[in-house]
């Protein structure tokens, strides 16, 4: 696999069919990191309010962006943390479906679940149902919590399962490759185009 940087990593793996995860914070952390393409480094981004930590290695899948700019986010269940840019092949488990609002600007922030690949913890987990309905509410809680510190109301809208987790990363890639595409394109097309 030759990525000049981890956002072009598949977001599927294509032997595997496994989804790539890149870890950004690793379970029961404060420390938030966040990758910067440019440099291609992780960097500190901010500290979590202290007695929160994340409950699981959390990050993004690679070659997809989401609604708010960035590449979809997804949680990692993992029995032991791993390192920011750790790659982790994962099965893809589901959705919490989620708006996120700050400063009266309200968009969708869905959060993927994956259980990794090869987690003696995790290796019955196929969907969300699978996972005890007190895991799944402190994840929701984590989420919620987070985001009110920071000033941002968190809203989940529903739990949802596997095709429909697959179904969002595959617009992901379509909106990764569009974007990509876009920028790609000589200035004066640009232009052209927002004339026509």
């Amino acid at each position: 696999m030759n990525a000049t940087n981890l956002l072009e990593l598949p977001a599927f793996d294509p032997e595997s069919g496994l989804l790539n995860t890149i870890v950004e914070t690793p379970r029961g952390n404060r420390s938030k990191y966040h990758y910067d393409p440019v440099r291609r480094l992780f960097y500190l981004k901010k500290m979590l309010p202290t007695g929160a930590i994340f409950p699981f290695d959390f990050g993004f899948v690679p070659g997809t962006l989401g609604e708010d700019g960035d590449p979809l986010d997804v949680l990692i269940l993992k029995e032991e943390p791993s390192f920011p840019g750790c790659l982790v092949s994962a099965r893809l488990v589901g959705i919490i479906e989620a708006r996120q609002t700050r400063l009266g600007k309200t968009m969708r922030n869905d959060r993927l679940i994956a259980a990794a690949d090869g987690d003696a913890l995790f290796c019955n987990v196929k969907k969300i149902k699978d996972l005890s309905a007190q895991i799944i509410d402190q994840i929701e809680h984590f989420f919620i919590s987070y985001n009110l510190s920071e000033g941002k109301k968190f809203e989940i809208i529903r739990r949802t399962e596997g095709e429909a987790a697959r179904k969002l990363v595959l617009a992901g890639q379509n909106s990764y490759i569009e974007n990509r595409t876009r920028k790609a394109e000589p200035k004066i097309t640009r232009r052209l185009r927002t004339v026509e």
